[in-house]
């Protein structure tokens, strides 16, 4: 597994490479100091698995690396990393494409429970949001109004077999296509069903008759 950590101070980049190294010793963790260091990097390093990336950078602020990040590879994972506990922030990040926001104060096991979620194409939601998000949740779109006009046949496709239990895995050899372009699936039917976990997505495509 590669990992990019992107972030203006050094010792936070070095404490989160170590604490990343503790967890899997095979791991091979990259670094850079702004985001276009981080886009040189992911350049050359077409196999990054996932990127760790500051919420406010002095060249990239305001989340503008995570656009610039999909238009170089739309299936690379980005995990916002941010001092903000502002709901709002949150929102905004998994709104420009984020699949998780973890919060600088957060524990390493949210950050390692963050990265498997990435990796398999599913969002990792703090509890900042989840506890004081409840209108948004209340108003997580119409499904049927939404997401169901503009999911594509694959992904309704994919929707079904997550409907059905399967993993990642799985649903790439069903259907004849690589993990990665699953993982990608994912991300776009969570976004386009207005969902944070395939359980919801299943429920959501169901409410909508797509499967």
């Amino acid at each position: 597994m590669k990992i990019l950590i992107v972030d203006d101070h050094p010792i936070f980049r070095d404490g989160i490479s170590a604490l990343l190294l503790q967890d899997a010793s095979d791991a091979v963790v990259l670094q850079a100091g702004s985001g276009a260091e981080a886009l040189m990097l992911v350049k050359k390093h077409a196999d990054v698995d996932v990127v760790l990336l500051d919420l406010m950078l002095p060249d990239m602020g305001d989340l503008q690396a995570i656009t610039v990040f999909a238009e170089i590879r739309p299936e690379l994972p980005v995990i916002m990393l941010s001092s903000s506990e502002d709901p709002r922030d949150a929102r905004s990040a998994f709104a420009h494409g984020a699949l998780g926001y973890v919060p600088k104060s957060s524990s390493r096991y949210a950050l390692l429970s963050a990265i498997k979620l990435a990796l398999n194409g599913e969002l990792y939601v703090p509890a900042l949001v989840l506890d004081t998000d409840a209108d948004a949740r209340a108003t997580a779109a119409d499904p049927e109004e939404e997401g169901g006009k503009l999911l594509t046949q694959r992904q309704i496709e994919v929707l079904r077999l997550i409907d059905d239990g399967c993993p990642n895995k799985k649903i790439a050899t069903g259907l004849g296509l690589s993990e990665k372009t699953v993982k990608a699936h994912i991300t776009a039917i969570f976004k386009m069903l207005k969902v944070v976990n395939r359980t919801q997505a299943a429920a959501a495509g169901r409410k909508a008759g797509l499967i």
